[in-house]
């Protein structure tokens, strides 16, 4: 069997489908090592419970869930809703109320000491959980074995303006681009835009799939009001940790607008050469080879 990753995901599940699709992945691929999840932005605690209904579908009751943190470094609560947490009462799992809050960061510091150089931590949502101990306790990135995020907008800046991810707490995200990790990955919104699906195809595909995808399924119902289209920003990039070929890469550096607020949050990249080079981009990806990848490992 092949070496398995030990990883630990931080989202923002209940917001985009998109999150629910990626953790739904993650739970189903046998080289995964999942050694926890984090939950961040507003009402963390229902986004938690949310990660365990979908971890409870595929018969996990043994990965910790972690309430995070719901608001931005200098600002108000960012993403107060949670819709999708309505189809809670259909699914087994942890009531909201039995979440410690904001646990999360510390129990990420703990984690990744405690396993030096091993981990993998994928970023799905917006950088608050990941920036404040990375601010707080500067040795925490080089810790880590490799940071993975699906965040900014790197090659085509100004055909999106700024990511959602990057642009909730731009001071968390300026952090996190500058620490100092031994791998640095970001698949950014204008190559995750390509891996697109019909709403009502996605549904149906999820309910024939099964298992946490049914789930997954039942949220995204309730996305499928506003949104007629499923985009799989954040699968993308969980199955590109285990299968880096999906994608073209470049190396270079990123820095993060904080100045103008018209555009804070804003990702500029800049193209260079190991070892100059801090962080390596997605630049292009193959969204027929994503899809076979991303449902195939249903059927292992």
């Amino acid at each position: 069997m092949a070496t398995r990753i030990p990883l630990i995901l931080d989202t923002d599940i209940g917001s985009d489908i998109d999150d629910a699709v990626c953790l739904s992945y993650l739970l189903s691929e046998p080289r995964c090592d999942l050694l926890g999840i984090t939950t961040v932005s507003g009402r963390p605690k229902e986004r938690a419970a949310l990660a365990d209904a979908v971890c409870q579908a595929a018969g996990r009751t043994d990965i910790p869930v972690h309430s995070g943190i719901d608001r931005a470094m200098l600002g108000a609560v960012v993403q107060p809703d949670c819709r999708q947490a309505a189809v809670l009462p259909k699914w087994k799992h942890r009531a909201p109320e039995t979440f410690e809050s904001y646990s999360a960061v510390d129990w990420l510091r703990r984690t990744i000491r405690h396993r030096p150089g091993e981990i993998t931590l994928l970023g799905i949502g917006p950088m608050m959980n990941i920036g404040a101990p990375f601010a707080s306790d500067p040795e925490i990135p080089r810790l880590l074995k490799s940071l993975v995020l699906m965040c900014g907008c790197f090659l085509e800046p100004r055909a999106y303006s700024s990511e959602w991810n990057a642009k909730l707490d731009p001071h968390a995200t300026g952090i996190v681009y500058h620490a100092n990790v031994a791998e640095h990955t970001s698949i950014g919104l204008d190559v995750t835009m390509q891996c697109r699906m019909p709403a009502r195809e996605a549904i149906d595909r999820f309910k024939s799939t099964g298992g946490p995808l049914s789930v997954v399924a039942a949220m995204t119902e309730v996305w499928a009001d506003r949104s007629h289209d499923v985009i799989f920003h954040d699968p993308l990039t969980g199955v590109a940790i285990f299968e880096p070929s999906v994608c073209e890469w470049e190396t270079g550096n990123v820095s993060v607008e904080l100045l103008s607020s018209t555009v804070a949050g804003m990702t500029h990249f800049q193209a260079a050469p190991a070892p100059e080079a801090r962080h390596r981009v997605a630049k292009k990806v193959d969204a027929k080879r994503f899809f076979d990848l991303y449902f195939g490992v249903y059927n292992r």
